[in-house]
């Protein structure tokens, strides 16, 4: 494999210590449970201001970001920029303790922003590190090996947890995500940053932005396949960040139970990622993402009857099964919309209407939850979302959608 290509796919590996441990299973059961206190679920509500509030600033920034990173030529100085904005402020997670609800919330706003814009400069390399013809199977090898990375994260944060310790767990995180993510750092191709250009950058960043938002709403494939993406994402950003809030909350899981399920969900995951891999190129992202919100729709339905431990479990590992094959096709998906040498600014508008979904599910979820004082009725409210992203994606039209990079 590529050494480009193998240090692309391991920064996924890096990051997502981050996504599972900091983002998905032990801190939000944490933060919510032992940091505010989610009896009435005040916990879930400061939960998902927290994390609307950072992707309302990530899917403003995004953009900007890109249009920033490719006018001075700066993507990768970017990228690390934002990556060790994420590790510090993980690290300084060890400081909070039972009430310390606003300290919190900074830093949970600080390090999903270095977390989130990270990925805005590292998603516009996958189509300069591999041919247009293997997106779909360099994105999914990506996600696959970010499953791995999961899986040994967690594993690390369960030794913690039967020790008895809790905080060094987010410095296991955080160091963990600055050592993985060096060989990206070196082996990526070089910014070939323009001096004269990096004063000037942020008012042609924003230009741009502008420029390629109308470019991209007025193509009609294109702009059918962001409205159906803003949808669908929401409710997938929804049920990775309050999964593992519901299980503790509702099912009574135990921080130990709950990271054995979630190592269930990111081995399927990382399954369903590596087998789709090349199914995505030969049958087409469009099926894949249709069949996968097919499989989303029944979990979330069956998710709201559920009473066991057991059947969560199961039920969790069907939605794993198709996480990763629904991230990697909509990432490969997207990338034929792209022309070349215009990556970061596709990439930012990308990121932009991803993590804009991300604003409107939490804040539901958390108020639902609060207003029934049950987490049952909101879980409902999450199936919404793909439902109405199944049909919208339904009306994008692949063919037409490839020849904008021929």
């Amino acid at each position: 494999m590529d050494k480009r290509i193998a240090s692309w796919c391991l920064f996924d590996f890096a990051n997502s210590s981050y996504s599972a441990v900091i983002a998905a299973t032990v801190f939000p059961v944490y933060y919510a449970s032992v940091v505010v206190g989610n009896e009435e679920g005040l916990g879930d509500i400061w939960w998902g201001r927290a994390i609307a509030l950072s992707m309302a600033i990530v899917a403003l920034a995004s953009p900007f970001l890109g249009g920033i990173a490719d006018y001075a030529k700066i993507k990768k100085r970017m990228m690390m920029f934002f990556t060790f904005m994420c590790v510090i402020s993980v690290g300084l997670f060890s400081l909070l303790h039972e009430g310390m609800i606003i300290f919190g919330f900074v830093l949970i706003v600080l390090a999903n922003i270095g977390m989130e814009c990270s990925f805005v400069f590292y998603n516009a390399f996958l189509p300069e590190i591999s041919h247009k013809d293997h997106c779909g199977r360099v994105s999914a090898w990506g996600y696959g090996t970010g499953y791995l990375g999961s899986i040994i994260s967690l594993f690390l944060a369960l030794i913690f947890i039967q020790q008895g310790y809790i905080k060094p767990i987010w410095i296991m995180v955080s160091l963990f995500f600055a050592v993985f993510s060096i060989p990206v750092f070196i082996f990526l191709p070089e910014d070939d940053m323009d001096k004269k250009r990096i004063f000037s950058s942020a008012l042609q960043g924003l230009k741009n932005t502008i420029k390629y938002l109308r470019i991209m709403w007025s193509h009609l494939n294109t702009r059918k396949f962001l409205i159906a993406y803003l949808i669908y994402e929401d409710g997938v950003n929804t049920v990775i960040v309050f999964s593992s809030i519901f299980a503790a909350t509702t099912l009574k899981f135990k921080p130990d139970e709950l990271i054995y399920m979630y190592l269930l969900v990111q081995a399927t995951a990382m399954l369903g990622a590596f087998v789709m891999a090349k199914s995505i190129d030969i049958k087409g992202p469009k099926k894949i993402v249709q069949v996968t919100l097919c499989l989303w729709i029944f979990v979330t339905i069956f998710s709201f009857f559920v009473n066991s431990k057991g059947l969560f479990v199961v039920i969790a590992s069907l939605a794993g099964l198709g996480l990763g094959s629904l991230q990697a096709a909509t990432r490969a998906f997207f990338s034929f919309f792209i022309p070349k040498g215009e990556e970061a600014k596709y990439f930012g508008v990308y990121n932009f209407v991803g993590k804009s979904s991300a604003i409107i599910g939490p804040v539901i979820f958390g108020y639902i939850s609060s207003l029934y004082k049950t987490q049952r009725p909101a879980i409902l409210s999450v199936c919404l979302f793909f439902i109405i992203g199944l049909i919208i994606v339904s009306f994008v039209d692949e063919v037409k959608t490839r020849k904008i990079q021929e």
